[in-house]
C-alpha cells in the first residue's frame, strides 16, 4: 500500500493596513499575512499544525512577526478607520 503525505504551507492576506515601518521608516502600505502549515494526506490538506502572522512592508519588502492578538488588532483597527 502506498501512503503519499507531507506538509504545505498556505499564506492568506488578512488585511492592508498604512503606518510607518519600523525598518525603512516610511509611512507605507503594510500587508498582515497569516501563514498556515497544513498536513496533507494524497496532497487534500487536512488540518492546520502550525500558524503564524506577519507583516510585510510595502516599501521595503522586510516581514516582521507579530502575534495572533496583534494582527486580529489591525483588522479591528482597519475596520474603525474605514468607517471614519
Amino acid at each position: 500500500m502506498l501512503l503519499i503525505f507531507g506538509s504545505r504551507a498556505y499564506e492568506t492576506l488578512v488585511v492592508l493596513v498604512s503606518f510607518v515601518c519600523p525598518h525603512c521608516g516610511v509611512d507605507a502600505r503594510q500587508r498582515v499575512m497569516k501563514l498556515a502549515n497544513r498536513f496533507t494526506l494524497f496532497f487534500v490538506p487536512l488540518f492546520s499544525f502550525s500558524t503564524r502572522y506577519f507583516v510585510t512592508c510595502g516599501n521595503c519588502g522586510v516581514a516582521t512577526s507579530l502575534t495572533r492578538q496583534q494582527a486580529e488588532h489591525s483588522v479591528e483597527w482597519a475596520r474603525t478607520a474605514a468607517v471614519r
